[in-house]
């Protein structure tokens, strides 16, 4: 695994300013609108929102922040005999090919596919200036059997989307980040929404106040 621990670059001011959360909505959807900029990017997620297009709205970038989150305590992840035994079929690599991961996540084929070309450029630009980055799964043959990516702003990891062709191979991969996690002194794995399948391998909800605590301290 590679070292998380070297400084991002410097992404600048971005142009558009989110409203403060006392005039946030109840819905989960807060704003509408902006771009996709590092400096926006950055931005959203250290006050404890990310980005997703409102199908609803035709497509536009919304800002979301839900209401319950959902994150996964580093302490509870269910591991599993089975997972122990499926991660000893695959090798582990961090950030080698983490445009492939996003692609991979957001195949249209798949139920949630919703990542578009635009977030893969963007995110991709994210990854290069060292704020995003990509846990991957190969299977023997060397394919990428499976793998996840997201966004680390200090103590935070804001997950964003895993996939898998094999069987565990996602869940392996969520063993690989939770203990590069530990090992580099991350404390917030939010994932956003908690999903029966998150569930079952032990993220909890809490409330968006107090997602926005734990947020503040591991993010500085």
């Amino acid at each position: 695994m590679t070292d998380w621990t070297t400084t991002p670059q410097p992404i600048g001011e971005t142009r558009w300013s989110f409203p403060p959360p006392e005039r946030w909505p109840d819905t989960d959807l807060i704003a509408v609108g902006g771009d996709l900029a590092p400096a926006t990017l950055i931005n959203a997620y250290r006050r404890g929102i990310f980005p997703m297009e409102v199908t609803a709205l035709d497509g536009k970038l919304g800002w979301w922040s839900p209401e319950p989150r959902g994150i996964v305590p580093l302490d509870r992840l269910r591991v599993t005999k089975s997972m122990r035994q499926s991660a000893r079929r695959f090798e582990i690599r961090v950030d080698t090919c983490f445009a492939d991961v996003m692609r991979a996540c957001g195949d249209p084929s798949r139920e949630d596919g919703w990542i578009t070309a635009e977030f893969v450029t963007a995110y991709t630009l994210l990854h290069q200036l060292g704020w995003a980055h990509s846990v991957e799964v190969f299977d023997r043959e060397g394919r990428l059997a499976g793998g996840l990516y997201g966004v680390r702003v200090n103590g935070l990891f804001a997950g964003e989307s895993m996939f898998h062709t094999k069987r565990d191979a996602s869940k392996v991969a969520l063993m690989a980040l939770v203990q590069l996690m530990r090992d580099t002194g991350l404390q917030l794995l939010d994932v956003q929404w908690c999903t029966e399948h998150l569930a079952s391998l032990g993220a909890i909800e809490v409330s968006r106040a107090q997602y926005l605590k734990l947020l503040a301290d591991a993010s500085g």
